[in-house]
Order: C-alpha cells, then sequence, then structure tokens
C-alpha cells in the first residue's frame, strides 16, 4: 500500500468528519469562482457595462474576504482534525512510520480534499455563473444582457489561489506531526479529563461585559454612537468568551447542585457531559457566536433599510404623480389628459385627487427667516384631513382664525415647533395669520408652491379667495397607480408630454426612486448574501465537524452505558439535548448581540427597527434547526448504531 492510498483511504474512513468540511470548502470555492467571472469577464475589465464598474469594487472585497475567512476556517479544521488523530498517529509511528512519512501522509490527504474541493466548486461554479450574470444584470440594470462565458483567468485564479492556500495550510498542519513521543500519542484517548473548572471573577467579568456591552447599546444615541460603538463591540466580545469559557461552567455548577433535578430521568448524564463538551469546544462556540451575530446583523440592517427606503420615498410622494398649477387654465396638463396618458398602456389611476388653494409668498416668522422669506400653499383643513388621513397622518383642528404649518417631511420634527406669528401676503393683499400647532410630512406631493402647507379653516380660506387675484390661486392634482412599482414607462410618458416649465411644478420621480433603490439594495442583498450563508455553513460546520471528530470517545461511553441498562431511546434524548444545546445556545446568544444591535440601529436612524430584525432572525433560526436536526439524526445514527452490546 503507498501512502497515496493509505491517504485516499483515510478519507473515506473519516468521511463523516470530511463532509462538513468538505461543504464550506466546496461552497468558498464556488463563490470565490462566481465574483470572479464577473470581475474578470472581458466585458467587465474593458469597461463596456458602465453599471459594473461600482459592483466589480464591491466584488473585489467580498473575494478578498472570502480567501481570508476560508484560510482561518481551514486552518482551525485542519488542526482540529490533526489533534484527533494522535492515537492513529502513535500506531503507525509504533509500527516504524518515521516523521516524516506521517507528514506526507497529512499533506495527501490535504491535497486530496482539496482537489476534490476545487474541482466541485469550480464545477458548480460553471453550471450556476449563467444564473448568476443574469441575475446581476437585472440588479444592475446593464442595457444589454452580460454574454456568457467562462473566463479563462477567474478558473485559474480560483484554482490556483485555494490550492495554494491548501497547500500552505497542510504544510502547516503536517509540521504539527510528529512532535510527540509514541507514549503521549497512545495514550491520548485514555487520559481521564480534567473536570471543568471556572474562576468566579472570570465568570462575574463575563456578566458584567455583557451587562456594560448591552446597557451602552440600550443607551446610546446618535450624538454617543461613534464614542461607544468599539466599546459596545469590544464589551461584547469579551463578555461572549467569557460566558462560554467560564460562566456557563458555573451555571451548569449551580444545576448539578440542584439534586432534585439532576438526578431527574438522564439529567445527570446530559448536564455532565455538557460541562465537558460546552469548556472543551468553548472557542467555537465564541466563534460561531460571533458569525452568526455577524450575519444576523448585517443582513437586518441591509432588510431594514430596504424596507426604511421605500417607507420614505412612500412618504416623501404621497401620490405617485403629482403636480401643482397657479393661475387659471392648465399651466401643466388639464388632469384628464393626465390620467388617459397613465391609463394609455394598461395602467389604472385608483385614486385622483384636487385640492384647491392659494399662493402665500414673502412669508416671515416661524421657520422663515428675514433675509429668507418662504412660500407655502394655503388649503382648508377639511382638504387638510382628508389627504392626512390618506397617508397615516393624524387630523387636526384648529380655534378661530389661527392656523398652522405643515412642514414637508417628519424628520424636521426635531428642529423645533413651527409656532407663532407669520407675515406675509396673498397676491397684494397683506397675510398676519397665529400659529398654534404644528404638523409634519407630506399630505400633499410637496413640489414648488406645495413644498410648504398653510392650514387655515375652510371659512378663512373662503373669505381669502374670494378677495384674491386668479394668479394667487393654487390648484393640486394627484394621481395613485394600481400596481405602481411597475409603472416607470406610464410615469416617463406623462413626464415626457410637460414643457419644461412644467415639470418644475410636477412629482414624478417616485417610481424612478423606487427602482434605483430596490436596485441598490438588491444588489447588496444578492451579494452579501453569499457572504452570509458562507457564514452560516462554515459555522455549522465547525459544530459538526466537533461532533464528528468526538464520536469515537462518544461510542465507547454509550456502549457501556448500554452494558448497564441505558436504552436507545434515552441514548437518543441525552445526544438530543447535547447536540441541541451546541447548536441553539450560540444561535440564542447571537440573536440577544443581534437585537441590541438593532436597538442601537434603532436609535441611530430615529425609528424602531425591532420587527423588520425579528424576520431575518427568525429565518436564520428556522437554518440552524435544520442544520442541527441534520447533524442530531446523522450523530445518533452513528451512535446507536455502534453501541449496542
Amino acid at each position: 500500500m503507498t501512502f497515496r492510498s493509505l491517504a485516499l483511504n483515510n478519507i473515506r474512513g473519516n468521511w463523516r468528519s470530511y463532509a462538513a468540511f468538505f461543504l464550506s470548502s466546496v461552497f468558498s470555492v464556488l463563490i470565490f469562482y462566481l465574483y470572479a467571472s464577473f470581475v474578470l469577464h472581458p466585458d467587465v475589465v474593458n469597461g463596456k457595462i458602465e453599471q459594473a464598474q461600482g459592483v466589480k469594487k464591491m466584488m473585489e472585497v467580498c473575494m478578498y474576504l472570502i480567501l481570508i475567512f476560508s484560510f482561518f476556517f481551514v486552518l482551525y479544521s485542519s488542526s482540529a482534525f490533526v489533534k484527533t488523530r494522535k492515537k492513529e498517529f502513535g500506531l503507525l509511528t509504533l509500527f516504524g512510520t518515521t516523521r516524516g512519512q506521517l507528514r506526507k501522509m497529512v499533506v495527501y490527504e490535504s491535497l486530496a480534499v482539496a482537489a476534490l474541493s476545487i474541482a466541485a466548486g469550480l464545477g458548480l461554479g460553471i453550471l450556476l455563473s449563467k444564473l448568476f450574470i443574469l441575475t446581476l444584470g437585472v440588479l444592475i440594470g446593464t442595457d444589454v444582457p452580460i454574454r456568457f462565458l467562462v473566463p479563462g483567468r477567474a478558473v485559474l485564479l480560483t484554482a490556483g489561489g485555494f490550492l495554494l492556500l491548501f497547500f500552505v495550510i497542510s504544510l502547516l498542519s503536517a509540521l504539527r506531526v510528529g512532535r510527540s513521543e509514541i507514549i503521549d500519542l497512545l495514550g491520548e484517548g485514555r487520559r481521564p479529563k480534567r473536570p471543568p473548572a471556572f474562576s468566579p471573577g472570570l465568570s462575574a467579568l463575563a456578566a458584567l461585559s455583557l451587562g456594560a456591552g448591552y446597557a451602552m447599546a440600550a443607551m446610546t444615541t446618535v450624538q454617543t454612537f461613534m464614542m461607544l460603538a468599539l466599546p459596545i463591540i469590544g464589551f461584547t466580545v469579551l463578555g461572549t468568551y467569557f460566558l462560554y469559557t467560564q460562566l456557563s461552567v458555573a451555571v451548569i455548577r449551580l444545576l448539578q447542585r440542584r439534586k432534585s433535578f439532576y438526578y431527574k430521568g438522564t439529567n445527570l448524564l446530559s448536564i455532565s457531559q455538557l460541562a465537558f463538551r460546552i469548556k472543551d469546544n468553548a472557542r467555537i462556540l465564541f466563534v460561531v457566536t460571533v458569525l452568526g451575530a455577524i450575519v444576523m446583523s448585517a443582513a437586518s440592517t441591509v432588510y431594514v433599510f430596504q424596507k426604511l427606503q421605500r417607507d420614505q420615498i412612500l412618504e416623501h410622494t404621497p401620490y405617485t404623480v403629482g403636480y401643482v398649477e397657479q393661475g387659471p387654465g392648465h399651466s401643466v396638463m388639464d388632469p384628464d389628459q393626465a390620467a388617459a396618458l397613465l391609463e394609455q398602456d394598461g395602467g389604472s389611476v385608483t385614486e385622483r385627487s384636487e385640492v384647491k388653494g392659494l399662493h402665500a409668498s414673502g412669508l416671515v416668522g416661524a421657520v422663515f427667516r428675514d433675509d429668507r422669506p418662504g412660500d407655502a400653499m394655503v388649503v382648508a383643513l377639511s382638504d387638510y384631513n382628508r389627504e392626512a388621513e390618506r397617508v397615516g397622518l393624524p387630523k387636526r383642528s384648529l380655534d378661530g382664525d389661527a392656523g398652522f404649518l405643515v412642514e414637508p417631511f417628519r424628520s424636521m420634527q426635531e428642529k423645533g415647533k413651527p409656532e407663532g406669528e407669520l407675515l406675509g401676503r396673498i397676491g397684494d393683499e397683506p397675510l398676519r395669520l397665529k400659529l398654534d400647532k404644528s404638523a409634519y410630512g407630506a399630505a400633499l406631493s410637496p413640489i414648488a408652491q406645495a413644498s410648504w402647507l398653510l392650514v387655515v379653516s375652510d371659512r378663512q380660506l373662503e373669505r381669502w379667495t374670494a378677495a384674491a387675484p386668479a394668479s394667487a390661486k393654487l390648484a393640486f392634482y394627484g394621481f395613485e397607480l394600481a400596481d405602481w412599482e411597475h409603472r416607470l414607462a406610464d410615469v416617463k410618458r406623462f413626464d415626457e408630454a410637460l414643457t419644461p416649465a412644467a415639470k418644475e411644478q410636477a412629482q414624478t420621480y417616485r417610481v424612478s426612486s423606487y427602482i434605483e433603490m430596490r436596485q441598490s439594495i438588491g444588489l447588496t442583498v444578492f451579494i452579501g448574501l453569499f457572504i452570509s450563508v458562507l457564514f452560516f455553513i462554515a459555522s455549522g460546520s465547525l459544530l459538526y465537524f466537533k461532533l464528528f471528530t468526538e464520536l469515537q470517545e462518544d461510542r465507547s461511553q454509550f456502549r457501556a452505558l448500554n452494558r448497564i441498562g441505558l436504552t436507545s431511546g434515552e441514548l437518543r434524548r441525552t445526544v438530543g439535548v447535547q447536540v441541541g444545546l451546541l447548536y441553539l445556545v450560540p444561535c440564542l446568544v447571537g440573536i440577544v448581540h443581534s437585537l441590541f444591535a438593532m436597538q442601537a440601529l434603532g436609535t441611530l436612524i430615529g425609528r424602531p427597527v425591532w420587527m423588520y430584525g425579528l424576520v431575518v432572525m427568525g429565518v436564520y433560526i428556522l437554518m440552524q434547526a435544520a442544520y442541527c436536526l441534520i447533524s442530531w439524526t446523522t450523530y445518533t445514527r452513528s451512535i446507536v448504531r455502534d453501541s449496542r452490546v
């Protein structure tokens, strides 16, 4: 038997341990190739696709990130796998295998897995690259489809880069082989483990660090965010590390002291083994928790901004199309003609609005300064309340002849209340009005003279209208389209029918702004999704890998327990508790981290974002539960099959 065949037999014999590692490696190669195939696409390199230049930089950063992450992931996995095979290396050394031959065998195994991973990753990447390119072309809005091809440079870069990465790591792993004496290698699996210990001081430090990080995240403000961001991350990471290495052991010790709970059913077995398992896997649990928190926080943030930007666009554009006309006639467009243009190609106007008002100019007071007088559209209270209710703004009331000014954006609320006395004119008539209330948010399209609204009683507006010249009279027309997200062509047709002067009086940017936002956010989601899935698979693979590296030891323990009466059902429950906690505890801790991150984000942008974050976290829990179920089923089957007497 040659060393090559021995290495291949070792891989076949340990395929369960290699499976998750192999899957993560294949996925890393797959994503790297997909990004490289776009970055090195001839049309992108030659600048024929203008929209791709910004995306190219983002993907290059992701490619470096994948390589760095893959290096540390493969390095850790290889080191851990070598560590679990000390008894095997001891036997081979006892039979005359030299240190150099052991190292050669480790290199052969690593390179064999590398070759299979690279081949599978490249094969899948080439198969999926057409779909990837087509989707990317739609998201960035290319004028012509990006042609499909397999860039040779992308294949060479992917294969060469990962082959070099695996080769370097295989050499590093090989250097760790052969340093111990035979007696130490053979006795590695027989040495009894010391009971896990903990430090009360470090356990308290874990609780205090997490508490400090969470408290700062909950109390941060826009002004203190930049100053507190790094301390929040530092305290949270420090607390998470000592949570697993110290505080978790302290909690298990407290459970063991509760005799009524500890001696009930198989709790004694589950909890005592869990103490060893968490302590042994503390670093992995720490890494998995941090990775999970990063994935959930990043995905939640992108999802939040996608939802908030859509809401903000709707907040700034109460109607799909709106315009303001001043004076007699229709200086912009007859509303019937506008509706006909919008419905010409299958569009449907579901709502039409017409609001009459007056043009108040030269306004001074409240938010308007003497050196920068403002303009506003004077509207009746009944018209304002009707339009405000439509967009979810509160209805208002007025006392006597007072009025109130409506600022166009809700974010202006932080700058103070526009109250006091307002001076100006309507046509040639002076205007003096007491403002006793304030309102925020666009009830009409904030365009031209209707950017600011001055709301007065219906009776007051009637008196002013009767005395105002025709040139001071305003009319707002709003049109809401069904399925407006997909009616860009209809809005463009309306916009192209306007004169340059009329375009200054019209708001037609809702659909185009939404499409630009969707493309920008969609592209970020599309690119970030692969990185998030990579992190998720890698974190789950680390736990899966650790489970199966301890399989032989667990088989021996459960075989002995089976001899003294442990049933298969009790064994499954015991393993289920241990595996479930190993997967779900990092998931739940990561969710808590992410919730406080969402709290800080909500403070930063001035609105609650909990619900958006919970959607992402719910998806993450389902995926983690599926991974846990697969691991538990596979692991339990292996234990039960080989533990029967």
